[in-house]
């Protein structure tokens, strides 16, 4: 499946993966208020084999699946206190 992925303005290492180009639709508003206007970062084919630097493909298959989006956020180990 082509993947369409964008990043946040607002929040630093934070991604939202779209199975369409430009459609929002699927998105809570309020997730959109706290990410942000999006800006386009990449496009690629998923696939349940591919490997991904931080998720796991099949896990965002399957959010895609479900509904309709995907949110990668920058883990606890990132900013560390």
């Amino acid at each position: 499946m082509r993947c369409f992925v964008y990043k946040s303005r607002k929040k630093a290492e934070t991604y939202l993966y779209v199975p369409q180009k430009g459609k929002f639709s699927s998105i809570p508003d309020v997730l959109m208020d706290v990410f942000g206007v999006p800006e386009f970062a990449l496009e690629f084919e998923l696939t349940a084999d591919r490997k991904l630097a931080v998720a796991d493909a099949k896990d965002i298959i399957d959010y895609l699946g479900c509904q309709g989006f995907y949110l990668q956020m920058p883990s606890e180990n990132d900013y560390p206190i």
